[in-house]
């Protein structure tokens, strides 16, 4: 049992040597030629429209009735979902793997990336279906909808289930035990008991009260977080310009070069900051799908603003305090340990204790989001209660578990894999698709050159795909 939950185990290794594959020769060429292209389709939306996705965030007149989920609200959904282990362990991940020139390739695949959040997050605008007193949208149903490959959105569902409420699961609860163990020397076993039983309470019965709980510290923990980062900066603003000569040096070196560590370099830098961003997964198209906005194009812009807030700003915020203290290069620590470890450095003890309280909401808040995306496409797979109850004991029980025994090498290998499948399957979707995203794009710019201030979209401005519209009467 020990040797299944190793680092070294036949589990990881076999997962390893498949990740190898999927992301050295599919996954990643698959990820930049999408991201630069949409780029250069979008003409770069994600920069030339920055100032107007600042500008949405504060445009509450979208909302219909109180039962209807504001622009900003989804945004807030988004990011909660967003923020936590991918900003404070899987940065970490990625320098201890792959160095601090990993960093500078996980700026870049959020630079090109949001431009593949901005048009994922259109079309789940556009093939969002009602609710009761609400929408509901992501890729599979503008897989049915749009490409009408029903097999395939099928496919999707199943995978982001497996995905999210499974693979992402164990890597939340792992790095929970991994900074409570740090920081208060509770043993993993103890801590997974405790999680099971708070994620069972969760997502059998208890879900709204917690979510609720969990939507006002987590917000408030990721402000003391760039806060405290901040703190730190400030107090080595004479260190920037060698953090970003470091970081840029690592990344384009011929010593990397000549070590053979330059492709591990980027493959880390891409994987983390995909799992932290999650430009390309689909994740962001479930949560653009459920605001009430007057046009598709409003919550894809406010979305790729959502891949700059977690990654170019909150990342950063852990890359330079790693980077600054200089621990990631006099010690085997790795995840959200060395995180630790470098504001303990910086800041003294209470930066242990810190990370600690911090991740358990930020991934705990995780658990609960990545539960919700799962049971959104158990519902489209099936009515059946029975799927519903087996993913809520795989996702609160299990999984969790699980994460809390096996190693962080596993249970990230597990979740690169997983994340490699649904992310292949979303961009095959999102490029067939993506002329209609463009469309709706030069909609909204003509719109606002004839100085309408917030543009409208009517079903019947596309009306060879009018009937598959069935939120935009």
């Amino acid at each position: 049992m020990g040797n299944f939950f190793s680092a070294d185990g036949w589990l990881n290794q076999t997962i390893s040597g498949i990740n190898t594959v999927l992301w050295s020769y599919i996954l990643v060429v698959a990820l930049i030629a999408c991201a630069l292209v949409f780029t250069f389709k979008t003409r770069g939306v994600q920069f030339r429209m920055f100032l107007e996705m600042i500008r949405l965030l504060g445009d509450s007149t979208q909302k219909e009735s109180k039962q209807h989920v504001s622009s900003f609200e989804a945004f807030a959904v988004s990011i909660a979902s967003r923020v936590g282990t991918g900003n404070l362990a899987g940065v970490a991940t990625a320098i201890a793997v792959g160095g601090p020139g990993a960093v500078f390739w996980m700026w870049m695949i959020a630079l090109m990336g949001a431009a593949t959040a901005f048009v994922e997050s259109t079309l789940g605008q556009l093939y969002k279906r009602k609710t009761t007193g609400s929408f509901i949208g992501g890729p599979a149903y503008y897989m049915k909808f749009g490409l009408h490959k029903e097999w395939m959105a099928k496919l999707y569902a199943v995978l982001i289930t497996a995905t999210f409420c499974m693979a992402y699961i164990s890597i939340q609860s792992n790095t929970i035990c991994a900074a409570v163990n740090s920081a208060f020397g509770v043993s993993p076993v103890t801590m997974g008991i405790v999680l099971v039983v708070l994620s069972t309470l969760c997502v059998f019965g208890g879900i709204q009260r917690i979510a609720k709980v969990a939507s006002i510290f987590v917000p408030v923990m990721a402000v003391l977080y760039i806060l405290l980062a901040a703190v730190v900066i400030v107090m080595n603003i004479g260190l920037i310009p060698h953090v970003f000569s470091v970081i840029i040096s690592n990344a384009f070196g011929m010593e990397q070069f000549a070590g053979g560590t330059l492709g591990a370099t980027m493959m880390n830098g891409i994987k983390r900051g995909l799992f932290s961003n999650e430009a390309g997964e689909g994740s962001a198209a479930c949560a653009a799908s459920i605001a009430s906005v007057s046009h598709p194009v409003k919550q894809g812009l406010v979305q790729a603003l959502s891949v700059f807030t977690d990654t170019i700003l909150i990342c950063s915020c852990t890359a330079f305090i790693i980077i600054i203290s200089g621990v990631f290069s006099t010690t085997d620590l790795n995840g959200v340990q060395l995180t630790q470890a470098a504001l303990q450095s910086e800041v003294g003890s209470a930066g242990t204790y810190f990370v600690a309280i911090a991740i358990f909401f930020f991934a705990f808040s995780s658990i609960i989001g990545n539960y919700t995306y799962g049971e959104m496409n158990v519902k489209f797979l099936t009515p059946r209660k029975g799927w519903l109850t087996f993913v809520r004991v795989m996702n609160g029980i299990v999984m969790v578990f699980f994460g809390a025994l096996a190693s962080l090498d596993l249970v990230w290998s597990i979740g690169d894999l997983f994340m490699g499948f649904i992310t292949l399957c979303n961009l095959v979707a999102i490029v067939k698709l993506s002329p209609q995203a463009t469309f709706l794009l030069k909609d909204y710019q003509r719109q606002k050159r004839e100085g309408i201030k917030s543009p409208t979209f009517h079903r019947c401005q596309m009306p060879e795909i009018e009937k598959d519209l069935e939120a935009w009467e």
